[in-house]
């Protein structure tokens, strides 16, 4: 299953953040709109995305609910049916929840830097250190630390679990 190192915290300003990921991207973002349907599942996550203009893609995906680094691991299947995908999980399974986002992404060497605007929640750094067959979830880990002092993120603004889990959390 393919892995990747994760890391979440709250963006405090915003400008600077975005005017540093894209000198050390080397470009501007990719600007996205996601919406993503969360689904009531046993074990781990389960989300139907989507992106206008893009196949839709239901994600599954495991990870703890820890603050700093760690570990997720994930399956992706892309298709061009969202009615049809969407209308089996909706008779298969609850849904939990609709976390709606604008996302801009950054591409710095084996990472994925996004800055998320999140309805409902704020602006977040998520880094996604994608690993090699060859790396460790430590070697992921020490290139996430580097990235997020490079980008000016203080550790006491780490966020654990996913926006979903926090959209909860502001409901009760």
């Amino acid at each position: 299953m393919p892995r990747n190192v994760e890391i979440k915290a709250r963006a405090r300003d915003v400008n600077r953040l975005r005017a540093r990921a894209e000198e050390l991207s080397g470009g501007p973002a990719e600007m996205l709109y996601q919406r993503d349907t969360f689904y009531h599942i046993p074990d781990g996550r389960l989300k139907l995305r989507v992106v206008p203009k893009r196949p839709c893609e239901l994600i599954f995906y495991r990870r703890p609910d820890a603050v700093g680094a760690k570990t997720s691991e994930y399956q992706i299947v892309r298709s061009d049916d969202l009615e049809g995908l969407s209308r089996i999980l909706d008779i298969a399974l609850d849904v939990r929840g609709v976390v709606t986002k604008t996302r801009f992404l950054y591409r710095i060497d084996q990472t994925r830097v996004h800055i998320d605007d999140v309805e409902g929640l704020g602006t977040f750094l998520e880094l996604e250190v994608v690993l090699r067959d060859d790396q460790t979830e430590a070697e992921g880990a020490a290139i996430a630390e580097e990235l997020l002092g490079q980008l000016g993120i203080d550790p006491t603004d780490h966020v654990a679990g996913a926006y979903i889990d926090l959209l909860e959390a502001c409901e009760t």
